[in-house]
């Protein structure tokens, strides 16, 4: 019986495979769990990384019931008006986690933008046209992939587009 949260060596994940397919250079790393998701801040302290660098994966679905993904850095919200707009909807809203793995293929905190079952528009938000390289989940909790930012938009055929919003809900501009 495997024992949950070891960092035993582990076989390669979709992502991981979606990537070598396209001959994407990428970084794995892995982190401690115990079987559950743990928040992106986290993550990024566990694997020693920037949290600037850190991103998420969320799924919504427009009023038009289409299902968009949206890539996210993990320190901040998607702004669901500004993400509606990127992709052409009236409104998004965020798919519920219990539709998640029948949508995707992957769990909450598992979620890569990355090889799901179906492809789905993506939209990165716009900070990450100024990384070198960003940290998405690996389709597996425990996992993630260090890419560059450019290759993220190649594999998953997406875009970039201003959609999220500081966690405080302010978009720390200048006044």
């Amino acid at each position: 019986m495997k024992e949950r949260g070891k960092m035993a060596k582990k076989e390669k994940t979709n992502v991981m495979r979606a990537l070598e397919q396209q001959k994407i250079p990428y970084t794995a790393h892995q982190y401690p769990h115990e079987g559950k998701a743990v928040d992106g801040t986290t993550v990024a302290g566990l694997i020693g990384k920037d949290v600037a660098s850190g991103y998420k994966t969320l799924v919504t679905e427009g009023v038009s019931g289409e299902h968009y993904v949206f890539v996210v850095p993990v320190c901040k919200e998607l702004d669901l008006k500004k993400a509606a707009r990127a992709v052409g909807e009236k409104a998004v809203c965020m798919v519920h986690v219990a539709e998640l793995q029948r949508l995707t293929g992957y769990v909450r905190g598992g979620c890569s933008p990355i090889g799901m079952k179906k492809h789905y528009q993506t939209v990165l938000h716009s900070d990450a046209q100024n990384l070198d390289f960003l940290v998405v989940s690996a389709g597996r909790i425990g996992e993630q992939v260090e890419l560059k930012p450019q290759d993220l938009l190649r594999v998953t055929r997406g875009t970039c587009a201003d959609v999220a919003r500081s966690a405080d809900g302010k978009d720390n501009k200048p006044s």
